[in-house]
């Protein structure tokens, strides 16, 4: 995998894995943190110590807009963090600023689910705010079809989840790496 030439691949680069709700970020991210040797963050379970309520509570509060400024601020903090692995919520792609900061700082990598698989994984989900519609699986649908071309320009690498395996595809990850992030990057 080789970056453009403005972006140096730093052994401490954060990795971060951007993708759809359910599409498996936190269970990837932590297998990865733990066999590259680094430090696992959610960015989602990080907002939420910050604010001391759960996301659903926010979006309650202060909407999506006010919800997606919070998330943005915690995101620059994160990507400041040497060596970790970084799973970030679905939505973080919809700020331009976001998207830059991702490329700029992180080695992005976009876990690509199809919306049938989303739909399995997330059909008895009453927590996410963006689910809690008449026709959930509709809006699964509507977000993929708005978000997958955002995760694609913003992502140094994409892989495909699906069905496989967590070892396997964390491993399909490891071997895609550049070279420099496959150490603990501390």
């Amino acid at each position: 995998m080789r970056l453009s030439p403005g972006e140096a691949t730093d052994p401490a680069r954060p990795i971060v894995l951007i993708g759809m709700m359910g599409s498996g970020k936190t269970t990837v991210g932590r297998r990865l943190g733990a066999r590259l040797g680094r430090s696992f963050v959610d960015a989602d379970k990080a907002l939420e110590t910050r604010c001391g309520v759960p996301i659903a509570t926010i979006f309650d509060l202060e909407g999506e807009v006010g919800f997606r400024q919070r998330e943005a601020t915690v995101l620059a903090e994160l990507l400041a963090q040497p060596g970790i692995v970084l799973a970030t919520g679905g939505g973080v792609v919809l700020r331009e600023d976001n998207r830059e900061q991702l490329r700029e700082h992180g080695f992005v990598v976009f876990l690509r689910v199809g919306a049938a698989e989303l739909w399995q994984r997330l059909k008895r989900d009453k927590v996410r705010p963006l689910l809690q519609t008449p026709n959930p699986r509709q809006r699964i649908s509507e977000l993929l079809v708005q978000r997958e071309p955002l995760y694609s320009a913003t992502a140094h690498l994409t892989v495909t989840g699906g069905r496989l395996p967590i070892d396997a595809l964390v491993a399909d990850i490891i071997e895609r790496l550049p070279d420099e992030l496959k150490t603990g990057g501390t």
